[in-house]
């Protein structure tokens, strides 16, 4: 019986509940040591009744296998893997060491994770217990976080037991504390009925509601000895561990001690090993008998965690050297295992085990599991004999350490590395690794100095070396809006004088066009970019990266067309390979393209599934660009609280990285706000302060600029630099869209009023198939109220008509309520508000949630729920719950009638 912990039982009764009625969901239960996280998963258990139930556990010495506990957790179930799509059964088979490994994505296997789950909930729910999270190995923990930020309707519970040691990520978390006087009363009265009244309350008064301690502490020999103890709670029981173990026989204590080196309490392995070391079985069966290790088929295991610390503690360094030796010949089958074990068996240099451990890294790194990687590197670099082979795999372990983002550590492992590594192609690693770090560690001016510096010294040796190098600074210098740098970048560069046929010709022409743009404008920056979008637009897929690069300069040149149709094919192919790590990125580029071709809900949808991905993934750096495009849509549409909240976010994460992008759409989606609802002198303020910054050197700087022109026209001020900023882009561009904003500036500065009229209708003809319809529609809203209020209502009409259905269909409220007042103005009474709201919630665009209409399209398409949900990294449950909300949302009743409607 658990004492104490009602409050506890019933969130998990209400998790179990709802997995019965078709929704899943997740709880990490925290708190120290015997507090009572196992009880409540095996609570958890006892109350699942009918349901399907996975045990997994993390394991202390099996903290650096690659998704060892992800594999005693799903092992009752891989029969099902063949039900996954291919690629995803292929990656988790190749993860759990079913088949060869993979070079995949590492957060691949955490899609396959929950579509298993999800797999295995088709028939009953299903309750999954992990305990002991904190010695996750980081292999299994991050597939299983990435699973369960997923979970929503598949019927699953996941449940985590943890000390402080594991990160939930945004899991729902519980923290047990201990229990009140009268509860702990009750489990020692439980415990020990025979105790006395004073030596009760001693145990009480000591075992500070800590269940386990309650337990364990009446069973110690010397209990006057923790009256007035110093040590914390947990190092307290661990003694009294300690002193049950000490009164067992020798025999047990070994036996014990096998159990506790032996890797996952394979029952064969302990018994074979005992009996290498000429313990007979009788003495597992009498630690068995004492309540340390529990053995349950072919599987043996210790009651808590602590016991196995203090039979670590009784031994011999001579018992522990020689059973990691046994262990080691018994395991040949399971390499990585064998590979530890002779590291715990050598006493000094080792090249045997050193070579053995490093092919367990590179295994580890093939599966995506860098923290195993690094941390086998760097035990086969202690083990090295030669200096030059401890170098280089110091340096592989600080390359893990940095991909991990474990910054600290991998700074400690390049300085051990730097001094042992003699060649000129190895030392070429060292600046960028230690750039990465310095930008991480949110210093890029010091990132930026180690890359020139790097690339001056190897540029004698390696001028390939020397190049990505630069071409990495120009890039760091971009994304700070740090116009010096990146223009020093790329002189070094353009002084390398590389041959154009190098494989590195492409990121070459791409940093020095971006410098171009700054130094010598638009006119000479733009025909290089353009050049390098048609060379992009014929990169095949696995060149991901220049494609990247491609999508990007399609948007400085204002081919948004093309820009999105590059990061939708490579978007496309990254859904379809699994590579959900490459995906943010090509979200910033697709979402920036729909803004632009307003497709705001499509927008939307795109920057909301990136703003996901990026917190599933740890890439919080491009998260505030993901903030500042959904502030700039949430502008257009009058949310003022919530573009406040985004942009703030935007803000934040700009302050801690120093990222401009996101910066720039922040800033100007806080301007548009204001320009929206007539604030136009608040709008050029902000637009300005803008101007003032870093945001001055990024492309939405282009972009604003006529938002500025209009807020200055608007207070009668003059607008010279920001219409010489736009100008120069517009005719550089040669694009109609933007030829046609510009003559809409030009008549908003004009005062002559048959001039401006004359700018008016040019840029309503060249808008006209440009495919712009957000900056149509604001073109027809000014010329209209220019009309209206030189006393030409009838003109004035048709263009604040065409503004206003456009607007209602870009749900831009604030500009509809401007067209629709001026219409008003200029004498249309027709189009009342109620006629314009109802036409605009009839769209069903707009009554869907972003990843209802994500769903709602690809079902409108023939896509089955399972080919949706491995596009979109979900489960096909999770798939038809939204289908589920979205009909009736849609008045449709079957998947057939979605092909009739306008999705976009």
């Amino acid at each position: 019986m658990l004492r104490g912990r009602e409050s506890d039982q019933r969130a998990i009764d209400v998790l179990l509940d709802q997995a019965r009625d078709g929704r899943s969901g997740v709880l990490v239960i925290k708190g120290e040591p015997g507090i009572g996280k196992t009880s409540l998963l095996a609570y958890a258990e006892e109350r699942a009744g009918d349901m399907e139930v996975l045990r997994g556990l993390g394991i202390e010495t099996e903290a650096d296998i690659p998704y060892a506990s992800l594999h005693l957790l799903l092992r009752g179930g891989l029969d099902r893997l063949g039900a996954l799509p291919e690629p995803q059964a292929a990656a988790l088979a190749g993860a759990l060491g079913l088949a060869p490994a993979r070079a995949d994505d590492r957060f691949h296997v955490g899609v396959a994770v929950l579509s298993l789950l999800a797999e295995l909930a088709e028939e009953r729910p299903l309750l999954c217990l992990v305990d002991d999270a904190h010695w996750l190995d980081q292999a299994s923990a991050r597939a299983l976080r990435f699973a369960a930020h997923r979970l929503h309707a598949e019927g699953v519970v996941l449940l985590f037991g943890a000390r402080d040691g594991f990160d939930p990520a945004g899991l729902p978390e519980r923290r047990l504390a201990g229990l009140d006087d009268r509860s702990a009363a009750q489990v020692l009265a439980d415990a020990a009925p025979e105790l006395t009244g004073a030596t009760r309350l001693k145990i009480i008064k000591e075992g500070a509601g800590n269940p386990l301690a309650l337990l364990e502490l009446p069973r110690t020999a010397d209990l006057p000895a923790y009256d007035h103890s110093p040590l914390p709670l947990p190092e307290r029981l661990r003694l009294a561990y300690a002193a049950r173990v000490g009164r067992l026989p020798q025999d047990a204590r070994t036996a014990l001690l096998v159990t506790a080196l032996a890797d996952g309490g394979d029952l064969d392995v302990i018994t074979n090993a005992c009996a290498a070391l000429g313990i007979e079985p009788a003495a597992l069966g009498a630690a068995e008998r004492s309540g340390l290790v529990r053995i349950a088929g072919r599987h043996v295991s210790f009651a808590h965690p602590l016991m196995r610390a203090a039979v670590f503690q009784l031994s011999t360094y001579d018992l522990r050297l020689e059973a990691h030796r046994i262990l080691a010949g018994l395991l040949a089958g399971q390499p990585d295992r064998r590979a530890w074990h002779l590291a715990a068996a050598a006493t000094g240099p080792d090249e045997t085990a050193a070579r053995a451990l490093e092919e367990t890294a590179h295994r580890a790194r093939a599966r995506g599991a860098n923290v195993s990687a690094s941390a086998a590197f760097e035990r086969a670099a202690e083990l090295s004999e030669d200096s030059e082979l401890k170098g280089r795999r110091l340096l592989s372990a600080a390359v893990d350490a940095t991909e991990e983002g474990r910054l600290q550590r991998a700074q400690h492992l390049i300085d051990a590395a730097t001094a042992l590594v003699p060649d000129a192609s190895a030392r070429a690693t060292l600046p960028t690794l230690r750039a990465r770090i310095a930008f991480g560690q949110g210093a890029p001016r010091r990132a930026h100095e180690l890359l020139l510096k790097g690339a001056a010294d190897v540029a004698g040796d390696d001028r390939a070396a020397a190049a990505l190098m630069l071409v990495e600074a120009a890039r760091n210098a971009n994304r700070l809006g740090d116009a010096d740098g990146l223009v020093e970048a790329a002189a070094r560069l353009r002084a390398l004088d590389l041959r154009p046929e190098d494989d590195l010709d492409l990121a070459r022409q791409a940093a020095l066009g971006s410098a171009s743009l700054l130094t010598d404008g638009p006119a000479a920056a733009l025909p290089i970019m353009r050049e390098l979008v048609a060379r992009g637009s014929r990169i095949t897929p696995e060149m991901h990266s220049r494609r990247i690069n491609a999508s990007y300069f399609a948007l400085q040149v204002g081919d948004f067309q093309a820009a999105g149709e590059i990061a939708r094919a490579a978007a496309d192919e990254c859904r379809a390979n699994g590579e959900i790590s490459k995906l943010a990125v090509l979200h910033i580029t697709l979402a920036t393209s729909e803004i632009f071709l307003g497709r705001f809900t499509d927008a939307t949808a795109t920057a909301s599934e990136g703003l996901r991905l990026t917190a599933e993934t740890g890439r919080p750096s491009r998260a505030g660009c993901m903030q500042g495009m959904l502030a700039w849509i949430a502008a257009v549409r009058g949310e003022a609280g919530r573009c406040a909240e985004l942009a703030a976010a935007s803000h934040a994460h700009y302050d801690a990285n120093g990222i401009v992008n996101g910066l720039a759409w922040a800033q100007w989606a806080q301007a548009l706000l204001d320009l929206g609802q007539g604030r136009f002198a608040e709008a050029l303020d902000r637009l300005e302060a803008a101007m003032a910054g870093p945001v001055r050197h990024q492309f939405q700087a282009v972009h604003f600029a006529p938002d500025q022109i209009e807020a200055a026209a608007r207070l009668g001020l003059p607008a010279d630099g920001a219409l010489h900023r736009y100008e120069s882009w517009a005719r550089a561009s040669g694009l109609a869209w933007a030829e046609a904003v510009l003559h809409r500036c030009l008549a908003l500065l004009e005062p002559d009023g048959d001039r401006a009229h004359d700018h008016f209708r040019a840029a309503v003809r060249l808008h006209t198939g440009a495919g712009h319809p957000w900056e149509a529609a604001r073109t027809a809203l000014v010329y209209g109220e220019r009309l209206r209020r030189d006393r030409h209502k009838s003109a004035a009409r048709a263009h604040l008509r065409a503004a206003l259905e456009t607007f209602e269909r870009l749900d831009a409220r604030p500009w509809a309520e401007r067209a629709r007042s001026e219409l008003r103005a200029a004498g249309d009474t027709a189009l009342s508000a109620v006629a314009a709201e109802a036409r605009s919630a009839a769209s069903p665009q707009g009554v869907l949630s972003p990843q209802e209409l994500q769903i709602v399209r690809l079902a409108a398409a023939g896509r089955t729920n399972k080919e949706i949900g491995a596009r979109l990294f979900l489960s096909p449950k999770t798939v038809s719950y939204h289908l589920y909300r979205a009909f009736p949302k849609l008045n449709v009743t079957s998947r057939a009638q979605l092909a009739g409607l306008e999705l976009g």
